[in-house]
């Protein structure tokens, strides 16, 4: 089997984006960095091959000669515009990493990345997913699973057991990568870089949104003055919650129901 590391080519500058990036301040974020130094970890463990990923134009080679210069055998690059949808993005990954024992990426980038493309890739797979982790533990045995403390809301952890196939993301925080050999780095230069066209279905599927209710209609304040106005506006003297108990016949209540969301300013 092969371990994949998915990498994205961003602006680790901090400054903002541009259509035409300068090279020089461009890179991957620390929490990819942190992805492929596991991934390579494993890799040693169960002897497996390391194969890198990334989607972008041919700037973004670097990334990933760099990753091969650090250990990772092969280097796959998805010919794609960087301004595409996480989604489409995802899905033009997934086919490259579909045979993977595991797939390794960074839980977030910090050129505003939403970090949803682990998720997305796990959808596209039908695998197991294990994101946002903070402590991994790599067992000596390939056979075993691999142990992960998973951040929660409210500061809650969660204790996970891993077995592959498994799409895993990780924070910046908990390890870091390491440097590459002169001798790696020298390979690195001469290993071929094998580069897929995204398939046009990946690009040209409209995303799903969440569902987003429809904006009430409030009715206007009533005052003889601006002060007046605004106290009504913010009026929290009155009683937040409101409740009634009828008793009525399936087509009245849903009359009932109806006017109450006009009434409500839900409906027209």
């Amino acid at each position: 089997m092969t371990i994949a590391v998915c990498l994205k080519w961003i602006n680790a500058s901090g400054q903002p984006d541009a259509d035409q990036p300068d090279e020089r301040f461009m890179g991957i974020s620390y929490a990819d960095q942190a992805a492929l130094e596991y991934a390579l970890r494993v890799g040693e463990h169960s002897q497996e091959e390391i194969i890198v990923v990334t989607a972008g134009p041919v700037g973004s080679d670097i990334v990933l000669h760099d990753a091969l210069a650090r250990g990772a055998h092969h280097a796959v690059r998805v010919d794609i515009d960087r301004a595409t949808d996480s989604e489409a993005i995802a899905r033009a990954i997934a086919p490259v990493v579909a045979n993977c024992s595991l797939i390794w990426c960074g839980d977030y980038s910090v050129d505003r990345g939403s970090g949803s493309v682990p998720a997305f890739i796990a959808a596209q797979l039908s695998c197991d997913q294990a994101l946002g982790l903070v402590e991994i533990e790599i067992p000596a045995n390939a056979q075993q699973a691999i142990s992960a403390l998973r951040r929660l809301d409210g500061g809650r952890r969660e204790r996970l057991e891993i077995h592959g196939p498994a799409v895993i993301s990780v924070e910046g925080s908990t390890a870091r990568l390491r440097r590459a050999s002169l001798k790696g780095s020298m390979a690195a230069k001469k290993q071929e870089i094998s580069v897929v066209s995204a398939s046009p279905t990946a690009i040209d599927i409209a995303p799903v949104r969440p569902y987003r209710p429809r904006a009430r209609a409030v009715a206007a304040p009533v005052g003889t003055s601006a002060l007046d106005r605004v106290r009504q506006i913010t009026d929290t003297s009155s009683a937040k919650g409101h409740g009634e108990t009828v008793h009525l016949e399936p087509r009245e209540a849903a009359e009932l129901i109806m006017n109450k969301l006009r009434e409500w300013g839900y409906q027209s």
